[in-house]
């Protein structure tokens, strides 16, 4: 019986990702980078709320508070989400080539298995759009934290992607995979330099302050 990722430490995910185990696996881990990168996002603004210096984005970051949080909350869903969908689909290759009801329920344990990774991407793609407005807003004391954000945002991106083209590429309804594939494509094209330049703007941020 699958014992859900969220309920044990870090040490002990951690230490499941380690072993000789089926799940958790990368989607699980990529959901679970989204959600620190989006805890992160919480601090920046957390810590600046009520600052007088920057009462000007008081709504604002009230606001990015409240979308991280959900976003958070959601992606540490997915980390659990991805392991349970991970395990009908072990079930389907499991099942023996001669079995007439292989082939059609080892492409629906497929697209399942894409559920949780493209969800996961359109929140970490959140996430970034987010982050980028919170480091402009929150006390220089967080832009560090802002610019971690960013980079734990774009690796949850590009790591969710590979779970869905990896199942996706074996998908026998190419429509539907190429749809899903491009929606990736759209995510990864948009978002991944959006992340890079949060980043680099925030480490402009901290050498030009030397």
């Amino acid at each position: 019986m699958y014992q859900r990722v969220v309920d044990a430490s870090c040490a002990e995910f951690a230490e499941r990702l380690a072993a000789k185990l089926s799940v958790p696996g990368g989607g699980s881990a990529a959901a679970y980078v989204g959600a620190l990168s989006s805890a992160l996002c919480s601090m920046t603004a957390v810590f600046t709320v009520g600052k007088p210096r920057y009462a000007e984005h008081e709504r604002d970051l009230e606001r990015i508070l409240g979308e991280a949080e959900g976003v958070r909350l959601r992606l540490l869903e997915l980390v659990d989400a991805d392991a349970s969908a991970l395990e009908p689909l072990t079930r389907a290759y499991a099942l023996p080539r001669t079995d007439p009801a292989r082939a059609a329920t080892l492409e629906r344990a497929t697209k399942d298995a894409c559920a949780a990774p493209m969800e996961a991407m359109e929140l970490v793609a959140r996430t970034i759009d987010l982050v980028d407005e919170a480091q402009r807003k929150c006390s220089r004391l967080l832009v560090s934290d802002a610019g971690v954000a960013a980079l734990l945002a774009r690796a949850a991106l590009e790591a969710a992607s590979l779970n869905v083209f990896v199942n996706t590429a074996n998908l026998a309804d190419r429509a539907w995979a190429e749809a899903t594939e491009a929606r990736c494509d759209e995510l990864l094209a948009t978002y991944v330099p959006r992340a890079e330049a949060v980043e680099a703007r925030v480490m402009e941020k901290i050498r030009g302050a030397e």
